[in-house]
């Protein structure tokens, strides 16, 4: 029986041919092969924090609090002696572990969102769809596997309800609503390029597509330069919902039977509102430091959530996974599943899909390899026992 860690082998099976990887290894090799390479603007947008990106850097030394425990002499470092999946809102996952969502895939890669929806489907993990994707919702839900959609709730009722519709119409298993953007938080990478790819009509395919969105529009965004202005123009006066609050959960629940999940909680106060007005999971996550610089690591925030909820919600973890070990980390201290950003999207943006790939592939061998030297047969021998706090 074939397992993720089989990455490996087929790497030094390779050597023995001279092959060697043409990407990273590691997280942080791609990061910095993407800033060597990439466009600076795209590099920019997928890399860049907010304000002085203390937030960012504490989303991943956070994970340097643990240590792992592992567990010896119990065989399950042999082959096929490991099932990493699990079951998670109703759909069944191969490891608990999606690609989180990222806006603007097209600055990567001209397919962006539908190579990540290959690929997830191929490896048998999650996706979550950015609203403000290069693709539109039936594109990705046309070639995705079980995949989630996230909202980014805007200003008009309608509008929001026509994108959760369309998400479920096209195949997606729940509904993602993301929290903590109200508003774009202060970004000094993009600010220093003058670079928001919303702006030249990039990112809002969803927009664009979406007959309550058209019918505001004077004219088809598609018939000329200045009709695509007009469409952006009207993009910005409807991004973002200042005035979003708990109880429209209920509201979300009346216009989908889909499971709902409310990304961007750090406060438990916070936690148990959404999950009492209806939300069947929370994701722990400060929107991998992009919003509020000095706000609390994502990982500082997990045990306090599932503590607080985590008996009537399941509780997901985003901010700061960068290896398997991590991942390892987030399950014990009590999250259901991981959602993963950037380094799949640098590899999309270095090599398309085989960059993808290449970049989830590696998170999930490092996961399934560590789990079985630490004597773990599945996700459920990950408990607080796994771990050891020394700070």
């Amino acid at each position: 029986m074939s397992s993720f860690a089989d990455f490996q082998n087929e790497i030094y099976l390779s050597g023995l041919a001279g092959v060697t990887p043409a990407l990273p290894m590691t997280a942080a090799g791609l990061e910095r092969r993407a800033a060597e390479v990439l466009d600076p603007a795209a590099f920019a947008y997928v890399a860049g924090s907010a304000s002085a990106e203390r937030t960012a850097a504490a989303n991943v030394t956070a994970f340097e609090k643990y240590r792992l425990l592992p567990r010896m002499l119990r065989g399950t470092s042999a082959p096929g002696a490991r099932d990493l999946s699990l079951e998670i809102l109703g759909t069944r996952f191969a490891a608990p572990i999606l690609t989180a969502p990222i806006g603007v895939l097209g600055l990567l890669h001209e397919r962006g969102e539908k190579v990540v929806a290959e690929v997830t489907r191929e490896l048998g993990i999650g996706m979550v769809l950015s609203t403000a994707a290069s693709s539109t919702i039936e594109e990705v839900g046309a070639v995705a596997g079980d995949w989630w959609y996230q909202l980014y709730w805007p200003n008009d009722p309608e509008l929001a309800r026509s994108f959760v519709e369309r998400a479920e119409k096209s195949g997606a298993k729940a509904i993602v609503v993301t929290a903590d953007t109200p508003a774009l938080g202060w970004r000094p990478r993009d600010l220093e390029l003058a670079h928001l790819p919303f702006l030249q009509g990039k990112g809002i395919a969803n927009y664009l597509s979406d007959p309550v969105f058209r019918a505001k529009l004077a004219t088809p965004p598609e018939e000329s330069e200045e009709a695509l202005r007009m469409a952006v123009l009207t993009w910005i006066g409807t991004f973002g919902n200042h005035a979003l609050r708990p109880a429209d959960i209920a509201r979300l629940r009346d216009w989908t039977d889909l499971p709902v999940a409310v990304k961007g909680v750090l406060h438990p106060d916070d936690a148990r509102q959404v999950v009492d007005a209806g939300a069947d999971a929370v994701i722990v996550s400060n929107h991998g430091g992009r919003q509020v610089d000095g706000s609390v690591a994502a990982l500082d925030a997990l045990p306090t959530i599932v503590a607080t909820v985590g008996d009537r919600a399941e509780v997901l973890f985003d901010s700061g996974i960068r290896t398997g070990s991590d991942v390892m980390i987030a399950l014990s201290l009590g999250a259901k599943a991981v959602l993963y950003g950037r380094p799949w999207a640098y590899g999309l943006g270095l090599a398309g899909r085989d960059g993808a790939r290449h970049a989830l592939r590696t998170l999930l061998a490092d996961f399934d390899a560590s789990m079985g030297l630490s004597g773990c047969t599945g996700v459920a021998d990950l408990s607080r026992t796994m771990l050891s706090s020394f700070r």
